[in-house]
């Protein structure tokens, strides 16, 4: 007699079957979608990355109730879109590195782990990589909910002709890691960010430690693995990667502690009715010339999300205006908006039009 348990697994084993069997349908529709985009290419060139798609995509699963969790089956989805579009044409994705940073989570998050992914040193190294061809896209932070921004990305977006294609928001939670458990620890490495927003910890658990920056949380592992008397402030992944011990996770002094990153490169990205515009401008030097660029975004209705001054480093107390809002530029009231504040400002730049995270 066939029991419960047995029935039970053959029936899990007609699912997987038919589970199977739905994913190869679905890679052969990709390859049918990959070669009518290249009928309708206006280079011949099909884009193997369109945002705005993926997004409705995810948005069309997450409406199904599923006892595995939305985020579950996104990540599902994620790896099922990623493997999908490594048919139609496989995708390089620089990131800043070395492996099990953060920006290495967060390409993985966003490209899925079919990609090709390449680290790079720098996020200068990062857009060097895309603006040379050598990889389709980069991913670089652009800020951290609790640190602020990252102000090396936003120099470099001023002097590139790249495009942010997509943000993602990344959930960051720190761990103390070592290579021994047991052994005396004298100094603790991380990225300066890092540190930061595990100041309060690590200053209760070892106020006489000493606390060295290197260039990112990944880095701080990879020199753990091969000292003693030393740890990191890195990731779970980081631990994992490079053999280390947890001593502590989310040792981070908030909860909410998300960064977000840009998906940098050379697409223009579509609307997808839920979208977000970053762009810069540079004001005329006389008395309320701010008050009256600001004032084109109320006018037109356009919601500002967020905005931030950083020096032009080319005139002395000149200042540029870094501004995400609502909306994609091909809307008509940010086509109106823009071209308003290019009529009352010295210099204006779009970064990029992209879904929202």
């Amino acid at each position: 007699m066939v029991s419960k348990l047995q029935k039970t697994r053959l029936s899990i084993d007609k699912v997987d079957r038919e589970i199977s069997e739905l994913i190869n349908k679905r890679a052969k529709l990709a390859l049918d979608a990959a070669k009518a985009k290249n009928k309708i290419s206006k280079n011949g060139d099909s884009v193997m990355y369109v945002p705005s798609r993926e997004r409705d995509v995810l948005k069309n699963i997450s409406s199904v109730k599923s006892v595995l969790g939305e985020e579950s089956l996104r990540y599902i989805y994620t790896e099922i879109i990623s493997a999908c579009r490594n048919l139609e044409s496989p995708a390089k994705v620089a990131f800043l590195g070395p492996w099990a940073t953060f920006s290495h989570q967060a390409a993985i998050k966003n490209f899925g782990s079919s990609c090709c992914f390449v680290p790079a040193s720098s996020p200068q190294e990062v857009l060097a990589e895309v603006e040379s061809g050598r990889v389709d896209f980069g991913v670089v932070p652009v800020e951290n909910s609790n640190e602020g921004t990252v102000n090396v990305t936003l120099d470099m977006l001023v002097e590139t002709e790249l495009k942010v294609c997509a943000e993602i928001s990344l959930k960051i939670e720190q761990c103390f890691l070592v290579k021994d458990s047991k052994s005396k620890i004298l100094r603790v490495y991380s990225h300066p960010h890092a540190l930061a927003q595990c100041r309060n910890w690590i200053t209760k658990n070892y106020p006489d430690i000493e606390v060295i920056s290197v260039s990112s949380t990944a880095e701080a592992a990879k020199m753990v693995a091969k000292e003693d008397f030393a740890a990191a402030v890195a990731s779970e992944v980081a631990a994992k990667i490079y053999d280390l011990y947890i001593l502590q996770k989310g040792i981070q002094d908030s909860r909410e502690n998300f960064t977000r990153f840009f998906v940098i490169g050379k697409i223009l990205t579509e609307p997808s009715n839920n979208d977000k515009t970053s762009l810069v401008f540079i004001v005329k030097d006389k008395v309320g010339s701010l008050y009256d660029v600001l004032s084109i975004f109320s006018e037109n209705g356009v919601n500002l999300t967020k905005i931030e001054s950083r020096p032009t480093k080319k005139k002395a107390w000149e200042y540029m205006f870094f501004v995400d809002f609502n909306g994609h530029v091909e809307n008509q009231n940010i086509m109106k908006t823009i071209e308003n504040l290019k009529r009352k400002s010295i210099f204006v730049k779009i970064l990029g039009s992209y879904p929202k995270a």
